[in-house]
């Protein structure tokens, strides 16, 4: 992963004033700056437990893992399927747990103590979401159930109002399907038109195609800061600045970017930013999506209901204020408290620590791979993550992955939700280890190894032999 983007993005933590004893109520009074200190014991007491100042070890942050620790198939489990989901720390299971077990109530509305516990926790996440991705401040962020609602929610209150006939959506091919689907509904809806941009046979977007699509009727830009399939790590900062230059906005998938880079949304000058949690170690269903201030004043409401009020009559209705127009109904409470967990336990970690081992670890692995007779690896970009997709010749990628399973070890096989990055490399399938910072070198080998067994070779080197 040389060349990565600069770090940023920890220098500033976003607290609001805080007015201890205060009730939580409407979003009229704009819970972006409800108090987050202090903040209630039993919410979040295990949350930022971690090894400041410590090296990174990942044997070390494992035990941190309960479900690093079971069998699979009388194997020790290697999980090398991050890129569809990591596993979250005690840290996190605690938090949800104490919520549930504490605290659990309502938000924003309640007068009580355990909903102004509840509101400062969730305001809390909200305002460690933001100091995580360097944004100006916690009104910036929004929540969503993660990366696809959140591109959805700007396709609908962001696009509808700003495209129109004739106007340009530039789409990499190697998007994700959930940067890719909801353009086209939303270029249906308003005459506009999707327009993919190609790659290079390494995998990285074609930055000269890039250049040549850009015109006056670009109004958009969306990619993914890192490719879910090749692990490419995209220029977003001088694609960001080029859009800029036609008057473009631009929106970034981070999906798999914020559990392995750094991230500067203020550096690389997003108008939009989404992620979920649930690839960061938080929980499933909550995610975030940043809005550039100036974006952000403009964004109309995308559903209806409660939360997202001020006042409401049949004469009319009036919305509270950003971010929380965007927010109907009762949200992701417990999941935004397991987030901000997740969020300070990771922010607790050597971070240069976790780049080091993991550009190691992909190093080894491409090595390794590189050994098993038949292997083609998708893509050979220099700039990447720890995301190793492959065919095996004779081999189709749900045999690989069952495989696999046999030997506890788990990877992902299928289209991966892009099936046109597979179509630029002429497959319709592949498999795909995603590493993350719990992974060792050991469990490399023993993919190897195991992958060996599956062609019938004899494996080289420290890695185990499958028993099969």
């Amino acid at each position: 992963m040389a060349g990565r983007p600069r770090a940023g993005g920890r220098g500033r933590r976003h607290r609001a004033p805080g007015r201890p004893g205060a009730p939580a109520t409407s979003p009229a009074a704009d819970p972006a700056t409800t108090p987050t200190e202090p903040r209630s014991a039993a919410l979040t007491e295990t949350a930022g437990q971690g090894r400041s100042g410590a090296a990174f070890s990942p044997h070390s942050v494992r035990t941190d893992f309960p479900i690093l620790h079971r069998t699979v198939n009388g194997h020790p489990l290697a999980w090398l399927d991050n890129g569809a989901t990591t596993q979250k720390p005690r840290q996190v299971i605690e938090a949800l747990a104490g919520y549930y077990s504490y605290g659990n109530s309502n938000i924003h509305r309640g007068a009580h103590t355990m909903a102004r516990e509840a509101t400062e926790a969730y305001e809390a996440s909200r305002a460690a979401v933001a100091g995580f991705l360097n944004a100006p401040g916690a009104r910036d962020i929004v929540f969503a159930r993660g990366t696809t609602e959140a591109i959805n929610l700007v396709a609908q209150s962001w696009g509808r109002a700003n495209l129109g006939p004739g106007d340009d959506i530039l789409v990499p091919v190697l998007e994700h399907h959930s940067n890719i689907v909801p353009w086209q509904f939303v270029a249906r809806q308003t005459r506009a038109r999707v327009v993919p941009v190609p790659l290079l046979p390494d995998g990285r977007i074609d930055q000269d195609a890039y250049a040549d699509l850009l015109s006056m009727r670009t109004r958009l830009v969306v990619l993914s800061h890192v490719s879910n399939v090749l692990g490419t790590v995209q220029p977003v900062r001088e694609m960001a600045a080029l859009a800029h230059r036609y008057g473009a906005r631009v929106l970034v998938d981070g999906a798999q970017a914020v559990a392995h880079l750094p991230v500067d949304v203020t550096d690389m000058d997003a108008d939009f930013y989404a992620f979920s949690g649930h690839k960061v170690f938080a929980p499933t269903g909550i995610g975030a999506l940043y809005v550039k201030p100036e974006v952000m004043a403009g964004l109309a409401p995308w559903q209806g209901g409660g939360n997202m009020i001020e006042s409401v009559s049949f004469d009319g209705t009036t919305f509270a204020p950003a971010p929380h127009h965007l927010e109907a109904g009762t949200g992701h409470i417990a999941g935004a408290i397991g987030l901000l967990a997740a969020l300070e336990w990771l922010t607790s970690l050597d971070r240069e620590g976790i780049v080091a081992h993991e550009e190691k670890l992909t190093a080894h692995a491409q090595q390794a791979l590189a050994t098993v007779p038949g292997l083609e690896l998708l893509g050979s970009a220099p700039e990447r993550v720890s995301v190793l997709t492959f065919t095996l010749a004779d081999h189709s990628p749900a045999e690989v992955a069952d495989w696999l399973d046999r030997d506890g070890i788990a990877v992902r096989s299928g289209h991966h939700c892009a099936q046109p990055t597979l179509a630029h490399y002429g497959v319709r399938s592949a498999a795909r280890a995603s590493l993350a910072l719990y992974n060792t070198m050991e469990e490399v080998d023993r993919l190897t190894a195991s992958l060996h067994a599956l062609t019938g070779q004899k494996t080289e080197g420290p890695g185990p032999v499958s028993g099969r």
